[in-house]
């Protein structure tokens, strides 16, 4: 993907430049080595629309939601909310950026305080980030609770009286009290039965027509993804593989990776299945990564240049991909 501009679009709510983060870490008495756990992701999130961030597990999903919500900062790189980069803000303006950007964590039960009523747990980031009085903060908590699908006179409850489901309906009025621009929701629904993954998918969306939130909805589930997301970003090894309009790419992959996990997804109707198309071997270990393209030695599309030559995100029929060989992928196979 090109790099972002210094002046981005009015429509373009976060924008993420080579964002990289690298861990040091200690592989034995006398040795160290270095976890690349995002090497140089590019990618825009605009307003009012979702972008879905799709990998296997250890592929820097998480890392990258860590770096969006400010919990840490980044090895390199540029990250811009709103046009403002975080990089080298002060205290004072990383505070007001955090208000901006909000989190939903993937188990609901640990993102919650066990030892705080709904009252307190929604009443703490209003007392902390506004000015509203104790009665104005009481009329917001209710407001929320309502919206997402609470009783107000619940407030008084603690999480373990409430089910999974709502307890996660808890942690996105958390989320969404402050009005936030982007909320970042990292696997919110893999924790649920799947008889609530629904509803909650539906609160999402409905969530983001009523207040034009953007968000950042990260998850393993393609069928979750197809459900939810207008952008979908995929990730290997801390790199992006692919990245574009939904329909593009969930209707003709480009980078093997992707058309691996589409393959992978289950289909109800006969005509929606496709042949499976199975990895071969694992991912490679973070503190040995293989030259080239990472993803060249589980690749059956994988040639010498592969081996030695690092592939660029580049434009390829209507989206991004960092592949050699991406007009290849899929032609002249069912």
């Amino acid at each position: 993907m090109n790099a972002v501009p210094k002046e981005i679009s009015q429509d373009i709510v976060l924008a993420a430049d080579q964002l990289t983060k690298h861990y040091d870490v200690k592989r034995s008495a006398f040795k160290h080595g270095t976890v690349k756990a995002l090497n140089g992701v590019s990618f825009e999130l605009r307003r009012g629309r979702t972008l879905a961030v799709v990998g296997e597990s250890g592929c820097g999903k998480s890392t990258l939601a860590r770096q969006l919500t400010m919990i840490e900062a980044p090895t390199s790189g540029r990250l811009l909310i709103d046009g403002d980069d975080v990089a080298g803000a002060s205290k004072a303006k990383i505070a007001e950026l955090r208000q901006r950007v909000q989190m939903v964590f993937q188990n609901p039960f640990a993102s919650l305080n066990p030892r705080k009523t709904v009252e307190q747990t929604l009443g703490e980031p209003l007392a902390i980030n506004t000015s509203l009085s104790s009665t104005e903060r009481a009329e917001r908590i209710a407001k929320m609770m309502r919206t997402v699908g609470l009783r107000p006179e619940h407030a008084t409850r603690y999480p373990h009286m409430f089910s999974g489901g709502q307890r996660q309906r808890v942690a996105i009025a958390r989320a969404m009290i402050l009005d936030p621009q982007i909320l970042v929701a990292d696997e919110p629904v893999s924790a649920l039965d799947v008889s609530i993954q629904a509803q909650i998918l539906n609160l999402f969306m409905d969530l983001q027509q009523q207040f034009g939130t953007s968000y950042v909805f990260i998850s393993h589930n393609l069928s979750v993804v197809e459900h939810i997301a207008d952008d979908v970003m995929v990730m290997y090894f801390g790199g992006v593989a692919e990245v574009g309009d939904k329909k593009t790419i969930f209707a003709k992959p480009r980078h093997p990776y992707t058309r691996a996990l589409m393959s992978a997804t289950p289909a109800i109707f006969e005509e929606d299945r496709t042949i499976k198309i199975k990895l071969q071997g694992e991912m490679p270990s973070p503190l040995n990564p293989p030259s080239g393209c990472t993803f060249h030695q589980r690749c059956p599309y994988a040639i010498e240049r592969c081996r030695v030559e690092e592939p660029k995100l580049r434009p390829v029929d209507g989206r991004q991909v960092s592949c050699h060989r991406a007009e290849e992928v899929g032609e002249g196979e069912a």
